[in-house]
């Protein structure tokens, strides 16, 4: 059993790499993002792994399928930001509110939709990780920390195929024939 009383290190507090040398301040705001990155990451892949387990319909299996491999990449994803964060000497944010909290994106509530409803949620937050995983990839090389914003180009590149394969699965042309439907 622990007898730790205190923290080892505390939330928000970032200790300088003698591995990495990366400045205290930088590695401050490259945390920063990251943390901000994982939030938005977890909200995403608990939304997704909603969607996973709610999906109906005729293309029910494809689509399950489908979303729990996007959720196992997100949760991939996160881990690499996660992993980065403590390399960079913070503490990378847990917990489910935390994520919320800290998340720049915001998660559909608690209730169950139809599969398009859905998916269009999924894409709009999709959209929004781009575009933040894009302005941290930007941070990182203007901090000179060519590492993090390499693991971030390849978290990008998985965000980015997921978000437009669901937009295919948004489009209108289908097999589904109108029979199905009605």
């Amino acid at each position: 059993m622990s007898t730790q009383k205190e923290a080892r290190q505390r939330y928000g507090d970032v200790h300088e790499s003698e591995a990495l040398r990366i400045p205290e301040e930088k590695a401050e705001q490259l945390v920063d993002a990251l943390n901000s990155d994982l939030a938005a990451t977890y909200v995403l892949y608990h939304q997704v792994k909603k969607h996973h387990w709610l999906v109906e319909g005729a293309e029910f299996h494809d689509i399950h399928l489908y979303l729990g491999e996007v959720a196992a990449d997100l949760e991939e994803g996160a881990d690499v930001i996660a992993e980065r964060a403590q390399a960079l000497g913070g503490v990378p944010l847990s917990g489910g509110a935390n994520y919320e909290e800290h998340a720049p994106v915001s998660p559909e509530d608690a209730d169950a939709y139809d599969i398009r409803t859905s998916l269009e949620n999924d894409l709009e937050i999709f959209g929004d990780i781009t575009e933040q995983l894009r302005e941290h990839i930007r941070l990182a090389n203007n901090l000179g920390d060519y590492n993090t914003e390499e693991q971030l180009r390849e978290v990008l590149m998985d965000v980015e195929e997921h978000g437009h394969h669901i937009e295919h699965y948004l489009e209108d042309d289908t097999l589904v024939t109108q029979g199905t439907l009605e």
